[in-house]
């Protein structure tokens, strides 16, 4: 330190001197350049090497690293179990036995909508049970198919529930199946190894026909829907795509339309929306309403009282017909109502045509009568003051308002703007039965042959 401090004085000494022969601009690169000398030099002196430590405190290379470890964690002991589902047995039942309480059950069927229906739990199909080590339980698994499963697992200490779908990739395949009904449509659709499909189509047109009575023998089918596969192994139906059934009296269809929202659904060559719910049509050309629903003066008792119905002004004679398929449940003499007509429709509901001046010759009870059949023709029977039909609705056993019911089933239809888009796609699918339609021979068994194609898409 002395050396360093006689170099400080005689650097003090020298700049005294130079200061009273050179300028300030000239001095100041020299004090610059002798400060870093004089900080280097300190530096090497005595370097400042005990105030630094790194992330892990290290202060050099000879120290020494000691490796920590986590915990090493006990896995809980599992026994998993697995079982078959017997016939009777239920999601609800199985969970019950296995000690969910009714609150939990209901929760864990809140879980699983839009993921898994509880339905879909069938007889054979294989379910597990995991158990901790002390004989409670974890998590039970139904194996829905190959490539799902549905997981509820109930964590241990909180008792929470969590409710997982698990679901392998699996490819798409679209197909095109047609063919001649063998006995049933059900029996046909077996015979392609396909019976399944006949769930989805009862649900698709359950409204709109009874399979028993409409679909004979002759009855021809065109299906497109897709396959699911995994593996190169078949495992189940996906969505149906286009359903045409030409029965010997009219044709039904049912095609699945998206439209630019991503709001899908099945509709018929017209655009009219097809689900499990009634739709109603007009039942008769008519002129106006002459009476509303509800709270009327009656124009023959001059009193006020309730009307059940609508009535709809007509000349007499004026055709009637069925506002929905259903089933003929009355035809006669009515008291007040005169000539009457009932029908049974899906759904708890009932139609029903007052003053009537004739029925239609095919209208024996208990027929089925189809949507836009005629029924009867417009008359004044009863106590009424002119001719008219008297058009009424039962829903769940009360009266309502027919034009809210007519006005709900316009609800669902293909607005006129898009049509030309639901035309467009309906007939995509029409060219795919066409060009996967093949000839084969003209034996018996060979005609009713199913005859199943893949298709490009």
């Amino acid at each position: 330190m002395k050396a360093l401090i006689t170099i400080f004085e005689l650097l003090f000494s020298q700049i005294k001197l130079l200061k009273q022969k050179i300028t300030l601009s000239l001095l100041l690169p020299f004090i610059t350049g002798t400060l870093v000398l004089v900080f280097f030099t300190l530096t090497l002196i005595h370097p400042d090497t005990e105030s630094y430590n790194d992330e892990l405190g290290f202060t050099s290379d000879n120290d020494y690293v000691t490796i920590e470890k986590s915990p090493q964690t006990i896995k809980p002991h599992l026994t998993v179990t697995r079982k078959k589902i017997k016939q009777g047995e239920s999601l609800s039942s199985l969970l019950a036995q296995k000690g969910f309480t009714p609150k939990e059950i209901l929760r864990i069927k809140k879980e699983l909508k839009g993921k898994f229906s509880p339905r879909n739990v069938w007889p054979g199909r294989s379910y597990a049970i995991t158990k901790n080590s002390d004989g409670s339980l974890q998590r039970f698994s139904y194996f829905a198919d190959q490539t799902t499963t549905i997981h509820i697992e109930k964590k241990r200490g909180t008792g929470k529930l969590v409710v997982l779908s698990e679901i392998k990739n699996y490819s798409t395949r679209v197909v095109s199946l047609d063919g001649t009904v063998n006995r049933s449509l059900s029996n046909s659709l077996k015979s392609a190894a396909r019976p399944k499909l006949m769930d989805e189509i009862t649900t698709l047109f359950s409204s709109r026909i009874n399979f028993r009575n409409d679909i004979t023998r002759v009855t021809k089918y065109k299906i497109l829907y897709e396959e699911k596969w995994f593996m190169n192994e078949f495992i189940g139906i996906g969505k149906i795509r286009a359903v045409e059934l030409s029965l010997p009296n009219r044709t039904i269809t049912a095609y699945l339309y998206t439209d630019e929202k991503g709001k899908a659904g099945y509709f018929d060559d017209h655009g009219n929306a097809i689900n499990n719910s009634t739709h109603f049509t007009t039942p008769c050309n008519f002129s106006r309403i002459s009476s509303g629903f509800g709270y009327r003066m009656h124009p023959i008792t001059r009193t006020r009282h309730f009307h059940g119905g609508v009535d709809m002004a007509a000349s007499s004679g004026t055709p009637v017909r069925a506002t929905a398929d259903g089933k003929l449940v009355f035809r006669g003499r009515n008291g007040m109502a005169g000539n009457m007509v009932t029908l049974e429709h899906p759904d708890h509901y009932y139609s029903q045509y007052l003053h009537l001046s004739n029925y239609a010759l095919n209208t024996g009870y208990s027929r089925r009568i189809h949507q836009g059949e005629i029924i009867g023709y417009v008359g004044s029977t009863g106590r009424s003051t002119g001719p008219h039909l008297d058009f009424r609705i039962i829903h769940n056993g009360k009266p309502m308002n027919p034009l809210a019911a007519l006005g709900s089933s316009n609800a669902g239809a293909i607005a006129p703007a898009k049509m030309n888009n639901f035309l467009a796609c309906i007939n995509i699918m029409k060219a795919h039965f066409d060009n996967n339609h093949m000839l084969v021979a003209a034996t018996p068994h060979a005609l009713r042959a199913p005859h199943r194609s893949l298709v490009t898409i």
